[in-house]
């Protein structure tokens, strides 16, 4: 078998599984990230982690419930002077002690320690919810730039599978001039190598868009073969007011609404520190048992008492060597650098924003400029063909026409991609990523 049979039935085999396979929609591209992507089943984890810290159960404002019990067994040598002058020597002498209590512990109040620490837990806990948001929106970002990167390929492939076609009709039209001494030899070969070239083009295409399919599973969280075909089409969004998107960055952001987050929680751990100047308060109350058996050297040989006692203490580090003094001065720095964060963040995204707003409308104009480019080549391409059929003009000169059109469609689908990436990440940006319709 030769290597253009061998071309021939890869291309055929090919051209099934591009234009025969199930639709994957963007919808269910984002539904099965949003099941199986392991970055996001991994923050969720911590979002369930930070649910639970912030429970009740987490923040010691409940009493704490302690049960006691134990034995002592003694043997001892005593010699016993009594009060009667009586004295008596025991050797080996047994008693024992048993004992069982169940106390309960409350604090009253401990300088409003577990009061800040509660709400840091709270604002961990939207920390984690940010930080899971994030992650979501990086990894349908992610997704999205994967999933365009295969429609773009696909439509390649159909462009190349159609410049295939036009070499090949080529081929035999200067067959046929040839076998009539209408053409050389020349322009036979010639048309050969166009035709192989054009070949080898669309086979590496298309194991390139099969290298992407496995990428964009990879994204989904599947471990499968991809047949699958994705959506072509894509809609640009209404998005001319800059002012209304940055207003919307600084309210909306990720990023700036984790920094503020971070701020309050260094400001309750300030708060926190600055208790460690108050008393603690606090309720106890034990209800307990004991027995006692006595060697004969005690005045009572039994004991039993049960009963219940409840006390009140209060605890007041007047100095405890400066540690409550050097919290609270690095709570105070942390909380001046949590705000040094917040202006650097800021500085940044604004940044990101206006870069990202350029160059989503310089890639819009772009592509509908490309747009008109690919309506001037196909009508140069038609008469150009109109002409190389008459005679008119030469195969060099088709074949440059052929070209010329091959490339301004493939320019238009990538322009048409990068747009679409680039408003993507604008949406990202300024937090309408998860609301915008896929």
């Amino acid at each position: 078998m030769n290597f253009k049979n061998s071309l021939s039935i890869l291309l055929i085999f090919s051209s099934y599984f591009v234009f025969s396979q199930e639709k994957l929609t963007k919808i269910e591209a984002v539904k099965s990230a949003l099941d199986n992507n392991y970055g996001i089943k991994i923050a969720d984890n911590n979002l369930k982690i930070a649910k639970n810290n912030k429970g009740l159960l987490n923040t010691n404002y409940l009493p704490t419930l302690t049960g006691n019990a134990g034995a002592t067994f003694n043997s001892d040598n005593t010699d016993a002077v009594f009060s009667n002058g009586t004295n008596t020597s025991l050797n080996s002498a047994k008693s024992s002690r048993y004992n069982s209590s169940v106390s309960l512990n409350y604090t009253l109040f401990d300088g409003l320690s577990r009061h800040y620490n509660y709400k840091q837990l709270v604002e961990k806990y939207n920390l984690t919810e940010l930080q899971a948001r994030e992650t979501i929106e990086l990894t349908i970002l992610q997704l999205f730039t994967v999933y365009y990167n295969v429609a773009q390929l696909t439509e390649n492939v159909s462009l190349l599978k159609q410049n295939l076609k036009i070499s090949k009709d080529r081929l035999k039209r200067v067959q046929y001039q040839f076998e009539f001494g209408q053409n050389t030899k020349l322009s036979v070969l010639n048309a050969e190598v166009d035709v192989n070239n054009d070949s080898i083009n669309f086979l590496n295409t298309n194991q390139l868009l099969l290298n992407a399919k496995h990428d964009l599973y990879v994204v989904m969280g599947k471990n499968e073969s991809p047949e699958f075909s994705v959506e072509t089409q894509v809609s640009f969004l209404n998005m001319e007011n800059k002012d209304d998107l940055f207003a919307q960055l600084k309210s909306k952001n990720v990023n700036l609404l984790q920094n503020n987050r971070a701020i309050k929680i260094s400001d309750f751990q300030l708060k926190a520190n600055q208790s460690g100047y108050l008393p603690t308060i606090g309720l106890t109350s034990t209800y307990g048992w004991t027995k006692s058996n006595n060697n004969s050297a005690s005045f009572l040989q039994k004991s039993t008492n049960l009963g219940l006692s409840n006390g009140f203490n209060l605890k007041w580090d007047l100095f405890n060597g400066g540690k409550t003094n050097t919290l609270v001065k690095n709570a105070k720095i942390n909380y001046e650098t949590q705000q040094y964060l917040k202006q650097q963040a800021e500085l940044k995204i604004f940044n990101e924003f206006y870069k990202a707003w350029d160059d989503y409308h310089t890639k819009l104009f772009v592509f509908q400029t490309q747009e008109k480019n690919v309506q001037t080549n196909s009508l140069n391409f038609k008469r150009t063909e109109e002409q190389y059929q008459l005679g008119q003009v030469n195969s060099i000169e088709f074949r440059q026409a052929q070209l010329n059109l091959l490339n301004a469609q493939s320019n238009l689908n990538k322009t048409k991609y990068d747009a679409k990436n680039a408003e993507l990440i604008l949406l990202q940006l300024t937090g309408n990523l998860l609301n915008t319709p896929f």
